[in-house]
């Protein structure tokens, strides 16, 4: 006698179109028959959809992380730094995501939604919230650290989730299924990372590319995946879902238009009331304050680089020693974009024709049109003696050939200044030596301080030499920031005099007598200096060495 159960047959619980039980230790959610035939009609169609979703997601996820790397650079400088802090954060985050989306995979449609519409808020809101905590809280790295951190424990959330969407599709060979993922993020990667300096950051900048890039995130990670699989959450946690979706794209939409209000307001906190021009270029964040009879104060990714009245300090220091001691008919001038140390140049009657490169138009553009800045430049820019070129400094001078010049002058802060330390590195001034015509010379920013060592200025002077070149060095007292932003009433700014044979300090005949240098004043400051020379000299800054 066979004996039947008393109940009904008990079935595995089951996870998937084609009816087969869940894998051990899983326990999802069973997709209703009749959505169940809808993707066994198209399952190509629907595995396509979602990988266009995870292809989309990469791409956005790829731009947030270069979004916060281009506004640790703008704001703190040493992209180096910020680079490596991003990324390893990001990575670390992922991994967490990652793990905590084991949890999330009982309901996966309903859970990538709300991801991805945390992923396109968090996101999206990300830029405008970093420049806010720099401008009026102060605790950037601590505000970046922790909304890296949220970011990227977000994106590792993705392909858990997606991976459990695509086998809920078709059940595939696990190996076949994550290759087709992983193609789709690795190529989704490529094109938000060749997007955003090419098209994203030069069109849009930081700010509205990363709100654009949350709109494009919410539409195509949650909307797509909701509508594909829109049977799997009820009713009214679907109609929720929708409404979450509309609201981060509302927000979204409410932060774009009052961004540049954010913008204003913050640059009004940092700089003051007087903010007559702010742009945020490819290579930096320019801000001109002032009224426009002076004094003017210029501000390059949030650093006071001009002070109106103190500015001929350092400019008449860079140029007049230089154009001193033989001929100067012949300049290159590296960066300077501002037309400052220019005016300077073109005060001495020997001068022939002058180079500027500057590897951002925006700048020589603003010192030529401003008024306030052409006339304490002299409307530099434009004297028929000078053409200007858009390029990198270190690039051009690598690419640069057939050409000479009596005096570079390298108008670039030093190391100590947050200035980068490729354009003070011992490559840097091997190519510029390159460049010199017999008798020519090289003068070069030290860094401000007083001491010489504690700016760098010997290990810039260590670079100059293990170039072949023999240096003097020299200072002029007084800050180039003094009146705007008071500092030690001692300061002064180091500069470094670089020849093939050793140069000497003196001033010219054929320009006016600087107002902050005499030749008294250059032999002490030189007898200084050498004196506070360390006896082993430091390791020259180089691009492959330690920084």
């Amino acid at each position: 006698m066979i004996n039947h159960p008393a109940g009904p047959p008990a079935h595995p619980q089951v996870d998937l179109d084609d009816g087969t039980p869940p894998l051990p230790g899983r326990s999802l959610i069973a997709l209703p028959a009749r959505r169940r035939s809808r993707l066994r009609s198209r399952p190509r169609l629907a595995r396509l959809t979602v990988l266009l979703a995870a292809f989309v997601c990469a791409a956005c996820g790829l731009v947030y992380e270069l979004e916060l790397v281009a506004l640790g650079d703008y704001l703190l400088g040493d992209s180096v730094t910020q680079t490596s802090v991003v990324l390893s954060v990001m990575v670390f985050a992922m991994g967490l995501g990652s793990l905590l989306a084991k949890r999330l995979t009982r309901r996966p449609a309903t859970a990538f939604a709300l991801v991805e519409c945390a992923l396109a808020l968090t996101g999206g809101l990300s830029v405008l919230a970093l420049y806010s905590c720099w401008a009026w809280i102060g605790r950037y790295q601590a505000a970046m650290v922790g909304l890296t951190c949220l970011i990227g424990i977000l994106i590792g959330a993705e392909i858990p989730l997606l991976m459990t969407l695509i086998q809920r599709i078709r059940r595939e060979d696990a190996g076949r299924a994550v290759a087709d993922l992983f193609a789709a993020d690795y190529v989704g990667a490529l094109i938000g990372g060749l997007a955003f300096p090419f098209l994203i950051l030069p069109r849009l900048g930081p700010g509205d590319g990363a709100l654009l890039t949350g709109a494009v995130n919410a539409v195509a990670g949650a909307a797509v995946v909701l509508w594909l699989f829109r049977e799997e959450p009820a009713p009214r946690i679907r109609r929720l879902l929708w409404g979450g979706c509309a609201l981060v794209l509302a927000v979204l939409a409410g932060a774009a238009a009052g961004s540049d209000s954010v913008e204003r307001a913050a640059r009004h906190a940092l700089y003051g009331d007087q903010v007559r021009y702010a742009t945020r270029s490819r290579y930096q964040e320019i801000v001109l304050t002032g009224p426009a009879d002076g004094p003017l104060r210029l501000y390059l990714d949030g650093r006071l680089t001009v002070c109106g009245p103190d500015e001929y300090r350092g400019s008449e220091a860079l140029v007049h020693p230089a154009l001193a001691a033989g001929p100067d008919t012949r300049i290159l001038l590296l960066g300077g974009g501002d037309g400052l140390a220019l005016r300077e140049v073109l005060l001495h009657r020997g001068v022939r024709s002058v180079r500027l490169v500057d590897a951002d138009p925006a700048l020589p553009r603003l010192a030529r049109t401003d008024p306030g800045l052409a006339a304490l430049n002299g409307h530099s820019l434009d004297d028929p003696r000078v053409s200007t070129t858009s390029a990198d400094p270190l690039a051009w001078l690598r690419g640069a050939t057939g050409e000479e010049y009596d005096v570079v002058l390298v108008d670039l802060p030093a190391p100590s200044d947050r200035g980068p330390v490729e354009f003070h590195s011992q490559e840097f001034y091997g190519l510029a030596a390159r460049l010199l015509a017999p008798g020519g010379r090289i003068a070069v920013r030290g860094g401000e301080g007083g001491d010489g060592a504690a700016d760098g200025l010997w290990q810039i002077e260590s670079g100059m030499r293990a170039a072949g070149l023999l240096t003097t060095p020299y200072a002029v007292q007084g800050s180039a920031t003094g009146t705007c932003r008071p500092g030690p009433p001692e300061a002064f700014q180091d500069f470094l005099l670089a020849a093939a044979t050793p140069p000497s300090l003196t001033l010219a005949p054929d320009a006016p007598a600087p107002r902050a240098l005499s030749p008294d004043a250059l032999g002490s400051s030189t007898t200084r200096l050498t004196a506070l020379r360390p006896p082993r000299p430091p390791a020259p800054l180089t691009l492959l060495g330690p920084r």
